[in-house]
């Protein structure tokens, strides 16, 4: 009786972060992408 209790109260700890994060990323790792290009590029010309 004791394990399906553990059972039940593991559903609820069984939430993976990374899966929440997954969907997010075709759409942040281009915007980072896009912000570095441009941060050095901006840093290229202020030194030039």
């Amino acid at each position: 009786m004791s394990q399906t209790e553990h059972a039940s109260h593991n559903h609820d700890e069984d939430k993976d972060p990374m899966n929440e994060i997954m969907p997010l990323i075709p759409i942040v790792l281009p915007v980072v992408g896009g912000v570095l290009i441009f941060l050095l590029a901006f840093i290229a010309v202020a030194m030039a």
